[in-house]
Order: C-alpha cells, then sequence, then structure tokens
C-alpha cells in the first residue's frame, strides 16, 4: 500500500475550554471521516490551545483524557489519527504531546514538542521533551513534528535520515508569519526528499490570530493541496512511491557528509 488519503482537520480551538474542544473535535472527527480518509491529523494544542498560564488547572494528566479520546475515535471512525498534540501534565511538568493512533485504536507513537517558542513564551510554562518523533503508522514510516520544530533542519534531518517518508507537522502557527510557514515547510520536504503532512489552526485567541493554511507538500516541493485561513478539511492523497523516485534520482541521503557536520 503506496497511496494513502490524508485529511488536516484545520479549525478554532477554543481558549482554555478543553470541555468544548473535546465536543468540537468529535464532531470535525466524525465530518472529516465521512469521506472515507486513510488518516486524520489534527493540529497543536487542540484541547486548551494557548492557555498557558493556566495549564497547571486545565492540563491533561498525564494524557490520559486525550489518549482515551483518540484511542476510541480511531476505533470508532476506523481511521489512522495522528492526533494533534495536547498539554500533558506530568510530575516533571506541562508537556506539549504529539500523540498518534491507529485505525484499532493502538497507540503508534508519542512526541513532546522538544523546541519551546519563546517569542509565545512556551518555555515558561512547558518542559521541553528530549526524545525524536519517529513512528510508524499502518506500515508508514514517518515522523511528527510540532511547529516551531520545523526551524530546526538539523532536527528534522534526525528524524527523516533512517527512511521515514512523511513528516507530519502539526501546529499553531501565527498568520503574521504565514510566508515563513509556507517557505519551511517546502523547504524540508525538499531537502529530506519527502511528503510534508502540516496541519495548522485557524481563528484567533485574546492574543494571536493564527494563519489556517494546512499544506500538503511533496518530495520534489510540489504544494498538492492547501487550505485558506478558514476553518476547512483538506484532503489529498500521498503516494511513497514519489520518495523512493525522488531519493533515487537525486541520492541526498547517500551523499550527505555526517563527519563534516560536528
Amino acid at each position: 500500500m503506496t497511496k494513502r488519503k490524508i485529511t488536516c482537520i484545520q479549525h478554532n480551538i477554543v481558549f482554555g475550554d478543553p470541555e468544548r474542544n473535546y465536543a468540537a473535535m468529535e464532531a470535525s472527527i466524525a465530518r472529516a471521516t465521512q469521506n472515507k480518509p486513510d488518516i486524520v491529523v489534527l493540529p497543536e494544542l487542540w484541547t486548551t490551545g494557548y492557555d498557558l498560564t493556566r495549564l497547571d488547572e486545565i492540563a491533561d494528566e498525564e494524557a490520559s483524557r486525550t489518549r482515551a479520546f483518540l484511542a476510541a475515535a480511531a476505533r470508532k471512525y476506523g481511521v489512522d489519527l495522528v492526533g494533534g498534540s495536547a498539554a500533558e501534565r506530568t510530575p516533571q511538568g506541562v508537556f506539549n504531546t504529539l500523540l498518534v493512533y491507529d485505525r484499532e485504536g493502538r497507540p503508534c507513537g508519542a512526541y513532546s514538542k522538544a523546541h519551546l517558542f519563546r517569542l509565545m513564551d512556551e518555555h515558561l510554562h512547558l518542559k521541553a521533551g528530549d526524545r525524536k518523533g519517529r513512528f510508524e503508522l499502518s506500515g508508514l514510516r514517518s515522523a511528527g513534528a510540532i511547529c516551531y520544530d520545523i526551524r530546526f533542519p538539523e532536527w528534522i534531518r534526525a528524524n527523516m535520515a533512517d527512511g521515514a517518508e512523511v513528516l507530519f507537522v502539526t501546529a499553531e502557527w501565527p498568520l503574521e508569519r504565514l510566508h515563513h510557514w509556507r517557505t519551511l515547510l517546502i523547504a524540508r520536504a525538499i531537502e529530506n526528499q519527502c511528503w510534508v503532512v502540516a496541519c495548522n489552526r485557524s481563528g484567533r485567541d485574546p492574543d494571536h490570530v493564527f494563519a489556517g493554511h494546512s499544506l500538503i507538500v511533496g518530495p520534489w516541493g510540489d504544494v498538492l493541496a492547501e487550505a485558506g485561513e478558514e476553518d476547512e478539511f483538506l484532503t489529498a492523497e500521498i503516494d511513497t512511491e514519489e520518495v523512493a523516485r525522488a531519493r533515487g534520482r537525486i541520492p541526498v541521503f547517500e551523499d550527505r557528509r555526517p563527519d563534516l557536520y560536528r
């Protein structure tokens, strides 16, 4: 199976209101799966939004509710879920954690955001993760990244260098830096010769207006599908054979010189 139909759920997130966000996401997943995608992708911090100062109160303890929600939704709708990220409260602090489940409701991966965005005070309220974002989802070799991570090409390459074919990005990227969002995602696709599937949120919170413009980019840097700024289900079919063709034609990974990069 080389072809997969993927849907990104780009929608607004209610600031600091997990109850409303769980209900809204349940409804969105139900609507998105009517078109029979293989994989559904959710945005960053969709349970709480960027209500960072209240995370001690509203973050999900060990992400247990979010994990149960995603597992149940994957089973109910028969879809693989790149479940966006949730504020996960642990004894060490609160992490911004991406969660992945297959259509049987089995966990396939979890990644806590490694790079915290100081411009939005993440470093004051979140703990940085220290593990890579690699996972396999129904045979699809993948890696996950969260928002600010895409500004660190060495980190993305570290996750892609052992054969990952798709980079899934979950984000709350602001409208004022939309040009950076598009440019960085296209660059990450070209340099890693991979598919990039990036799900951003829409809407606004008390301090930010978000860009939307979720993207699905091919391994040659071609934009296969792009959303606008409003709520939208962005759907496209990817083919991993295109990854093999790109890597075979220009053998970037074989020609690397890691000994010179330190």
